[in-house]
């Protein structure tokens, strides 16, 4: 996270906007706003559904809260029931076998209610192998249960600018019995984790040093994130080998992975400003189809512009990650944090301006994003192809309008891959679309482009296309991460 962002930062490219519609977008996703009691401050950090149905819900201040009926439509039978204190800043919650599992800033704590009051009576310390010296900015942020039963935890640098504690910039796993696994290196600031389909994990960093701009990156064992400044405990651990070689200041992320084999490039960089300021939450598309068309897709949350994006992602031939972002929903009353999917397909939102600062403008807030059953006219996915994209659509397309060269706009850039804060858009092309086929069906089209730039965002404008019913898309644009174009 940051603590000098500007709310409202310039969309200008081609004169369009990147954030959507709230009043056109509610159409198809609605918010339901959970009442929360005057005297409860619910920053939600992180949440987690009980087998009971009952929604826990981690605070910053280190309260979690069980929630009754969060389902409820309209919302007015829910009941809050105190269910720990006394934690430390927690952000990840977790349910295994019977125990709640909390993530805060020293340790993972489990805990359980013997009674059946509703209140933890038991707490163990499940692990606290990583080092703390109570600076302001030393976040801990956990996942869910990996296919192996692991924790994942990622610990933000000291201040988020130095690593003065072990670890620190580091993502640990940490095993059932509580031994911790160093796992990758390279972390600046956190904001969420979440596994994809496929149960690989990913995890939002924010602009800052060596942070162009705010990144969905794969936390790939054994791999570099991109901030050297936690490098120097490679010295009290054997698990990822030698430290990797240091990046050059200055030069550009997929430059300097050609170079460094430990560093895994950003799968999606969030053009700053326009997408994402402080991405944060990470939630999985897993409802099958209760959530709508976007199955298996990613959904991030950020914080300062209180939007809800989509991601869809693809691996590349050496295993790692691109894809493209698109925006999905904004009107969010705070700055979104946690995401969680509920039993019924719709999506839990947390939302805190943290003394920060939102667009949504409310201090905190509990929502429900929720499908209305009707489906958008949106690109559904962006693929990358050896001369261009393929694209595909929610609904068909009216071919005309989709063959037609003027109803397209793309540009690329990428950033400063530097040692200072954050980076403008640099290295700007103007790549030429020249041809785009439509497929019979109207569902899907290849588009045959001059200029593709790996390492770079490919940000592509559609205000031209039409559905067959002659509607305009929800969302006209993407930006497509690409960091590597296959040959075939």
């Amino acid at each position: 996270m940051k603590n000098n962002i500007t709310v409202l930062a310039a969309l200008a490219c081609f004169g369009l906007s990147a954030l959507g519609d709230a009043a056109s977008e509610s159409e198809y996703y609605r918010i339901i706003t959970l009442p929360i009691p005057e005297e409860i401050v619910l920053e939600a950090g992180g949440m987690q559904f009980m087998p009971d149905g009952q929604l826990a819900v981690s605070t910053r201040f280190g309260d979690i809260y069980l929630i009754d009926k969060p389902l409820a439509d309209p919302p007015n039978d829910i009941q809050f029931q105190p269910f720990a204190s006394g934690l430390h800043e927690v952000l990840g919650l977790a349910y295994r076998e019977g125990w709640l599992y909390a993530t805060q800033r020293g340790e993972v704590t489990r805990m359980k209610d013997l009674d059946g009051d509703n209140r933890a009576d038991l707490f163990e310390t499940v692990s606290d192998d990583w080092g703390i010296n109570g600076d302001y900015h030393e976040y801990a942020f956990g996942s869910k249960f990996d296919e192996d039963g692991n924790l994942w935890v990622t610990l933000c640098l000291t201040g988020s600018f130095t690593s003065e504690n072990p670890y620190r910039g580091w993502a640990l796993r940490i095993t059932p019995e509580g031994e911790i696994i160093p796992t990758c290196s390279g972390i600046r600031s956190p904001g969420g984790m979440g596994m994809n389909a496929d149960g690989d994990m990913f995890y939002t960093d924010n602009q800052g040093p060596w942070n162009g701009t705010c990144g969905l990156k794969f936390l790939e064992p054994g791999g570099f994130m991109g901030n050297p400044s936690g490098n120097k405990w490679y010295a009290i651990t054997d698990a990822l080998g030698e430290r990797p070689e240091d990046p050059e200041s200055g030069s550009r992320i997929h430059i300097e992975a050609a170079k460094i084999p430990e560093l895994v490039p950003t799968a999606i960089m969030l053009p700053y400003g326009k997408m994402g300021n402080s991405t944060s939450g990470i939630a999985c598309d897993l409802t099958r189809g209760a959530f709508g068309p976007f199955e298996k897709q990613l959904f991030l949350a950020d914080q300062t512009l209180s939007t809800v994006m989509r991601v869809h992602l693809e691996k590349t031939t050496n295993g790692r990650y691109q894809g493209a972002l698109f925006p999905f929903r904004e009107g969010f009353d705070s700055g979104n944090l946690s995401l969680e999917f509920a039993p019924d397909g719709s999506l839990m939102v947390g939302g805190t301006d943290r003394g920060w600062g939102a667009r949504g403008g409310k201090p905190f807030a509990l929502q429900r994003l929720a499908w209305t059953g009707k489906v958008p006219f949106e690109i559904h996915e962006m693929r990358i192809q050896p001369d261009g994209f393929e694209l595909t659509f929610t609904h068909p397309v009216e071919p005309e309008t989709v063959s037609n060269l003027k109803s397209y706009q793309i540009e690329t850039y990428t950033y400063i891959y530097q040692s200072s804060y954050g980076s403008p858009e640099v290295d700007r092309t103007f790549p030429t679309i020249q041809k785009v086929e439509v497929a019979a069906d109207g569902l899907s089209a290849r588009m045959k482009i001059d200029g593709m730039q790996p390492g770079s965002v490919h940000e592509l404008h559609m205000p031209g296309i039409r559905s067959e019913e002659g509607q305009p898309l929800l969302h006209d644009v993407a930006y497509y991460t690409l960091n590597e174009i296959p040959k075939e």
